[in-house]
């Protein structure tokens, strides 16, 4: 699966990834619909950290389609909400 952050680039991650980084979506998604902007920033982080750790980077010029576009680390909640669909960011 290929992930693009935003502002920053493309990684490749492997789809047995996913369920792992569901769970961070998750509780991206309840501290957004609570209003709690400090634990979203924290966990928008987390979640963007641990997708760097597994993934590959692409090279710089590298245009692959993208699967799944995150927010850049500096996104506001009103942004991700924006970005969301019913499941969060991640599918599954």
């Amino acid at each position: 699966m290929i992930v693009r952050i935003m502002g920053e680039g493309q990684v490749e991650l492997a789809d047995s990834h996913v369920a792992e980084l569901n769970k961070l979506d998750d509780e991206l998604l309840a501290e957004m619909e609570g209003g709690d902007g400090e634990g979203f920033q924290r966990t928008l982080a987390a979640l963007l950290d641990k997708v760097r750790e597994l993934g590959t980077p692409l090279p710089d010029d590298a245009l692959e389609p993208s699967e799944l576009i995150l927010p850049a680390p500096d996104a506001s909640l009103e942004e991700v909400r924006e970005m969301l669909s019913d499941g969060g960011l991640i599918p599954g």
